[in-house]
């Protein structure tokens, strides 16, 4: 194994003598990269935001926005990444000659005040105006229709999804984001596009007795989970990063799988669609480009596009979290999970995988190699959260439907639902209540009542029992006037 290091705005960098569970965010501190700060520690303000170079979906390189404060900074061995130093130009000493236009724009329209969250946002809208396919206002005059969410020149404003400002105002940094142009041509992070990005490496990283490992195939991970059950898989480190930030949680031996090419993989086939369990959902959902309604329904209220950038179906399914927002959306859908272990594979319908509170059939050395969903899809489908916040918030409930109605009649259905159990659970006394029945209003509302008593909804600082199962019910008198809307329309 080579020494492990990391490109840090153009320079190699050695990544000891950190902790294998130093988080990305705290080794670029250490080394006077200040301009990334820690907010939150759990992902959800983006004041740590930074770049990372990743194999492209429509070029060889894009550029990733990602939360500094979970990653570990073993895990980006090898990787490239910029931070909000690194966008401006400098001269030979590294003092700033110049500032990158998304800091020009930031500038001059008073987009910062205290500045604490301004390299975060920085990073995130640079990530965004690098975007292939985003239109550059007069420099590209195609520029689609634009709403609140979407600037003229294309930008989109989730992108900014999970940076927060508590000074500022939104309103000048809306401003600021719609006010970029095009690259230009000779501008260098534009150029790096061009090329390939960092291929994944080996990583066998040691510092006070604690190891993180990355194989290079998904055989090497499988018997190295085999001799070594209790080693922690990092993929995204949305959820482990966490426990690390905020629960002092150590590994003394982790796994990287994230860039294990047969957990990368993404085939729409004949009869199903696989998604590797350690492909990112922004990538999901652009690969897909809203061919799986539901999933389309299901990317923009999961998290925040920070996380998104991270975040994966295996780590969602694997934490086993009962409020997970991905595991009701693919139980409507009839997703199976495939297990990977030194034995061989085997397929466990999702619907039977939780066995209890963030417990699952899948023993201590296997993996989650990917998800796979059935097709045909339902052609009515919806996902429905109810949560405090309209983006980037926990859900008090999740439900998801999927349903064939032929002629009127409910052919078939399924129901998955979030928040309301120990585990993510199909509604299976409210699907037998609909199937083979006429979809009218007096079919849905006694399937509503039914559907008010599935699980057990317990009661907790974000909502009450009594409200859990309001919801539900609700929930499919929403559907019901949904498509009862979509036919008079």
């Amino acid at each position: 194994m080579v020494e492990a290091r990391i490109t840090v705005n153009g320079k190699s960098t050695p990544i000891s003598p950190a902790a294998p569970h130093t988080t990305v965010l705290d080794f670029l501190r250490d080394r006077g990269f200040t301009g990334s700060k820690e907010g939150c520690a759990e992902g959800e303000c983006g004041a740590c935001s930074i770049m990372v170079a990743r194999p492209g979906i429509e070029q060889p390189t894009d550029w990733v926005a990602i939360n500094a404060c979970l990653v570990p900074v073993a895990a980006l061995d090898g990787q490239e990444i910029v931070t909000a130093e690194g966008l401006g130009t400098q001269d030979a000493t590294g003092a700033p000659t110049a500032l990158h236009p998304v800091q020009q724009e930031m500038a001059v329209r008073g987009g910062s005040q205290c500045g604490y969250c301004t390299p975060g946002f920085i990073c995130s809208m640079a990530s965004e105006y690098y975007r292939p396919g985003r239109c550059g206002g007069a420099a590209q005059p195609e520029a689609p229709e634009h709403d609140a969410e979407h600037g003229p020149n294309g930008f989109d404003l989730h992108s900014l999804s999970g940076n927060l400002c508590r000074c500022t105002g939104y309103r000048p940094i809306r401003d600021a984001a719609f006010a970029l142009g095009a690259p230009e041509t000779d501008d260098p992070f534009a150029q790096r596009r061009a090329a390939d990005a960092p291929a994944a490496v080996a990583t066998e990283y040691t510092q006070d007795d604690r190891t993180f490992r990355r194989p290079e195939t998904l055989a090497e991970a499988v018997q190295l989970l085999r001799e070594r059950p209790d080693a922690v898989l990092v993929a995204g480190s949305t959820d482990w990063g966490v426990e690390v930030n905020i629960r002092s949680r150590r590994a003394d031996y982790a796994i990287g799988i994230d860039r294990l090419p047969e957990l990368r993989e993404l085939r729409v086939e004949s009869e199903h669609i696989e998604i590797g369990a350690a492909v990112p959902l922004t990538e999901i959902e652009r690969r897909l480009d809203g061919s799986v309604p539901l999933l389309a329904q299901l990317f923009p209220q999961f998290a925040s596009r920070l996380i998104r950038n991270n975040a994966t179906f295996g780590g969602n399914l694997g934490t086993g979290s009962p409020i997970g927002d991905s595991p009701p959306a693919l139980l409507a859908l009839g997703a199976s999970v495939l297990l990977a272990s030194a034995d061989g594979e085997r397929e466990i319908d999702l619907a039977d995988y939780f066995t209890g509170y963030r417990q699952s059939v899948r023993r201590a050395d296997e993996l989650i190699r990917a998800v796979r969903i059935p097709l045909p899809l339902a052609p009515v489908t919806a996902f429905h959260k109810i949560a405090k916040r309209r983006f980037d918030d926990i859900s008090s409930v999740a439900v998801a439907f999927a349903l064939d109605l032929e002629d009127g009649v409910v052919r078939a259905v399924r129901i998955g639902l979030g928040g309301v159990a120990a585990t993510p659970i199909r509604a299976r006394d409210t699907e037998a209540a609909l199937l083979g029945k006429p979809w009218t209003t007096e079919t849905v509302e006694a399937a509503a009542l039914i559907l008010q008593s599935e699980g057990t909804p317990m009661s907790d600082h974000r909502a009450s029992s009594e409200y859990r199962s309001a919801m539900l019910g609700q929930s499919l008198l929403k559907l019901y006037a949904q498509t009862t809307e979509a036919v008079l329309s």
